[in-house]
């Protein structure tokens, strides 16, 4: 379904009107720039070279990282919720899990342990924000991840719920190395080719660059201002 767009024409008109010109209706032609910087920051490095890279950017972003063989995943993923107290962990419903050898650690080892494991179910509707409100860690999986910055970006969609990222007191993010990218030029350059190849984008893209933090007052850092106090990335070496 599509929306309808009311008083469009009055309302750029009037804006032509105060610049004091004629409203422009034709297409405007991409410039092409001369110089293009963004484009060559991190451009030769290698997967290990990026992964080294986001190594130093998480000590800045309060981060912690772990990379791991995806054999040794569910230990390392069991070790570090853990450390952060325990559940009620809440994930998203991707097959991806399956495939990297969690459905012991989710259906069996956690809830033996009395430890809530709940995937998010677009059928259970708000009940799955009341559950990742009282959750102690969100588990998700980056799409792409800017080395740059320590930035992960997660797509949302039915199965893979906004608020399993920010709910959670504790936040986990499970990153493929192939997923490394030098920073927001390339990521936003492999978005715009899936848009074109499948027609369509995630209804949320998210961009969360470690715990949340804000330094607006005094510029004194605060970490736990308006989601997860602690996160952690786990890189995957899927190559």
């Amino acid at each position: 379904m599509h929306g309808t767009i009311e008083n469009r024409d009055p309302f750029l008109n009037k804006i032509a009107s105060q610049l004091g010109r004629p409203r422009i209706s034709s297409p405007v032609d991409r410039p092409n720039w001369k110089f293009r910087p963004q484009d060559d920051v991190l451009k030769d490095a290698t997967q290990d070279e990026l992964l080294d890279v986001l190594k130093e950017q998480c000590k800045k972003i309060h981060t912690d990282l772990y990379a791991v063989d995806v054999k040794d995943l569910p230990s390392t993923l069991n070790e570090i919720v853990t450390d952060y107290g325990g559940g009620p962990v809440i994930t998203w419903k991707d097959e991806r899990f399956s495939q990297w050898g969690l459905d012991s650690l989710f259906n069996e080892e956690w809830p033996q342990k009395n430890m809530a494991v709940f995937a998010w179910d677009y059928q259970k509707g708000e009940e799955n924000i009341a559950i990742a409100e009282t959750a102690n860690v969100g588990i998700t999986i980056s799409e792409m991840t800017l080395a740059e910055s320590g930035t992960v970006v997660l797509f949302s969609n039915e199965n893979k719920g906004r608020t399993v990222s920010f709910l959670p007191a504790t936040n986990i993010v499970l990153v493929p190395k192939s997923s490394l990218v030098p920073r927001i030029t390339q990521a936003a350059k492999k978005m715009r080719e899936m848009y074109h190849e499948t027609g369509h984008l995630a209804s949320c893209i998210q961009l969360i660059t470690g715990p949340s933090n804000s330094a607006d007052i005094e510029l004194n850092l605060v970490v736990g201002v308006h989601g997860p106090v602690k996160m952690s990335y786990i890189v995957l070496n899927d190559l």
